[in-house]
């Protein structure tokens, strides 16, 4: 099986391969894994048997490069997202939405046999109870934040444009952490200005967790599991997917023996939007609006349908992370750890 995985060196991409790699170990496959990236490793043994392909999607996929990629493909797993820089919209849009355009013909072009599209929960339309909710909320998105407009948007792209002729499976999971990805993750949405002792315990046993806060974390490792089960029994349709438990504020209070005064939203949200706009730190006002109205995800189609269950417990990934980020712990590559792109040439 031919497999195209646009987005592979980032923090779920590099996740993804793994996956095939210890599965293709395991069940004695031969598949070939076609890695895209606008910004692709020299060298990175551990993925050695990847392809890699140099593709900039925020170009609308450079078609003749991203046909390229693509030929032969049986399936095609679409990745690739574009969280920075927050202060160029069109930049975002042109990379999300128009590179989600871009990916979906030509895998139809291409004659793949199967699309998996990474959305967000980020997607779904607001809702401030704390009940789960499954796959048929509305993806309506959070108006104020651009990540959400932009991962609502990519999903009715993606459901004209795959039409009847391209099967397809979206998958919505939760935030995804994993400690090789802190250091591309603090690049994103802290910034070079917050000191790392921040994460220590002694610290976030103070920290200002708003009320009615409630956040969901899976690992890396475990939302690849899910795209390879998606991959191999070729499903369609929505799937959420997030690791219990929830944190909220008496999760967070028992992982670190203690919590501070809770902060109200809006003056998080006040601090946040002044800090953005000075270009104090990279996260745009936007996230907390998201952070603040996504729904809890209820993941029992995943479980049902794929067999899926988590190996990592949503606490552990967040402590493994913090931890991570303290000792700016990164994987290989330009994205995970940073630096300038790479040029390679087709087929590399």
């Amino acid at each position: 099986m031919r497999i195209a995985v646009t987005g592979a060196s980032g923090n779920v991409g590099t996740a993804l391969l793994r996956a095939l790699e210890r599965d293709a170990g395991v069940e004695g496959r031969n598949d070939e894994v076609v890695g895209i990236s606008r910004r692709i490793p020299a060298r990175i043994d551990e993925f050695s048997s990847v392809r890699w392909h140099a593709v900039d999607l925020a170009d609308r996929g450079d078609d003749p490069a991203l046909a390229a990629a693509f030929s032969g493909a049986d399936e095609v797993v679409h990745l690739a997202w574009m969280i920075q820089p927050g202060h160029d919209r069109e930049q975002l849009r042109a990379a999300n939405q128009g590179g989600t355009a871009a990916v979906v013909a030509a895998a139809r072009e291409a004659g793949a046999a199967h699309l998996i599209h990474m959305s967000s929960v980020g997607a779904y339309s607001p809702h401030r109870g704390g009940s789960p909710v499954d796959e048929t909320w509305p993806v309506g998105g959070v108006r104020t934040s651009s990540y959400s407009m932009d991962k609502s948007a990519a999903e009715r792209i993606v459901a004209d444009g795959a039409g009847r002729s391209l099967p397809v499976a979206v998958v919505r999971p939760s935030l995804i952490l994993q400690p090789e990805a802190a250091a591309q993750i603090t690049r994103y949405f802290v910034g070079p200005f917050v000191p790392r002792v921040v994460a220590s315990r002694s610290i976030l046993r103070w920290a200002p967790f708003p009320n009615g806060l409630r956040l969901q974390f899976t690992h890396a490792d475990d939302v690849a599991d899910a795209l390879v089960r998606i991959l191999r029994q070729r499903s369609t349709g929505a799937f959420n997917l997030a690791a219990e438990p929830v944190i909220d504020r008496e999760v967070w209070r028992s992982l670190y023996g203690g919590i501070g005064p809770p902060l109200p939203l809006p003056a998080l949200r006040a601090a946040a939007w002044a800090t953005w706009h000075g270009r104090v730190q990279p996260t745009e006002p936007g996230w907390l609006d998201l952070a603040a109205s996504v729904p809890v995800l209820d993941s029992a189609r995943a479980r049902s349908d794929l067999g899926w269950l988590p190996e990592h417990r949503a606490e552990e990934v967040l402590a493994a992370f913090l931890d991570a980020f303290r000792h700016n712990r990164a994987g290989p590559g330009p994205v995970l750890r940073g630096g300038r792109r790479q040029h390679l040439p087709p087929g590399s």
